[in-house]
């Protein structure tokens, strides 16, 4: 992926916590820990009704098959992290992150991007 100032990115089940892949670096080192911390936020973002658009129940008592957020930014003094939710034709948990280096990166490149990256994605 070319995306000035990305530090690291990885596809992360936040089912699981698991990393399905990852690329470049992430704070402390550590791959699985910071997929497992993301799994953690992106799951509670999720799953709380209050983040859900309006027209996400369609009545039919059915949960719609898109997640019900498209991204989640996260920002501290010098880098901004990035979660992308892949909408899949059946019951997803998976999201892209990416860690953006604040001084030289752009967050909406970023987003742009990981918009487009998550629509080509074949899960399932």
């Amino acid at each position: 992926m070319r995306l000035p100032g990305a530090r690291g990115a990885a596809l992360v089940d936040w089912t699981s916590g698991l990393a399905l892949g990852t690329v470049g670096e992430f704070p402390g080192g550590d791959h699985e820990a910071a997929a497992a911390e993301a799994a953690e936020v992106a799951r509670l973002t999720a799953e709380q009704r209050a983040f859900t658009p309006g027209d996400h129940d369609d009545g039919s008592g059915e949960e719609a098959a898109d997640p019900p957020v498209e991204d989640l930014i996260i920002s501290n003094r010098d880098s901004y992290h990035v979660l992308r939710f892949v909408p899949t034709s059946f019951d997803s948990s998976v999201f892209l992150h990416v860690w953006l280096a604040r001084s030289d990166g752009n967050l909406a490149l970023a987003r742009i991007r990981l918009g487009e990256m998550a629509g080509r994605l074949v899960l399932g």
